[in-house]
């Protein structure tokens, strides 16, 4: 599954800081995602970490925390879409850490919450988005160290947006 991630070509051998969460990859001339902004090395280490979960349904189980997650940490700019992927990202984030809700649950309940759009506001990102990062998803080496470094990344990305709780907890509240 490396395969792709591995087949970037990288230039001189060097890394680039991605922008937004800081993991280090290969730089290479990769895709980026259209709002959300990462080095193309993030990018393509995000498709992989997808890749195993789309593939191998043992590491598919915190797919929703994979995506809120990835998602945080690379908020992107104010739009009407970033605004929208920060806020249903974070309310999932916090109906699963929080109130204990599955993954299938956190996803099903994502379609409602999205639906109350109107009311959310861009949130200011944190300087620091989380310990970590899609890398240190990517290395594990079997699905139950993949499962448990998803949890971990998701509960550091959340603490990252603490400042920002109460008022997804507000958001949260009004469409209840």
């Amino acid at each position: 599954m490396l395969s792709f991630y591995l087949s970037l070509k990288p230039k001189q051998n060097k890394q680039v800081i991605c922008p937004s969460c800081g993991a280090a990859t290969a730089i290479s001339d990769g895709p980026v995602h259209k709002y959300l902004e990462s080095s193309p090395g993030c990018w393509a280490a995000f498709g992989e970490v997808l890749a195993r979960e789309y593939s191998d349904y043992r590491y598919a189980r915190n797919h929703q925390m994979t995506v809120d997650a990835y998602a945080l940490q690379h908020p992107g700019k104010p739009s009407s879409q970033t605004i929208q992927s920060a806020a249903v990202h974070l309310a999932s984030l916090c109906k699963i850490i929080e109130n204990d809700y599955s993954n299938n649950d956190a996803t099903e309940f994502l379609q409602k919450f999205a639906s109350h759009k109107a009311q959310f506001f861009w949130l200011e990102p944190p300087s620091k988005p989380g310990e970590i990062t899609v890398v240190e998803v990517l290395a594990g080496t079997d699905a139950k160290s993949h499962l448990a470094m998803v949890k971990r990344w998701a509960l550091s990305t959340w603490e990252a947006w603490q400042q920002h709780h109460d008022q997804v907890k507000a958001w949260l509240a009004n469409c209840e």
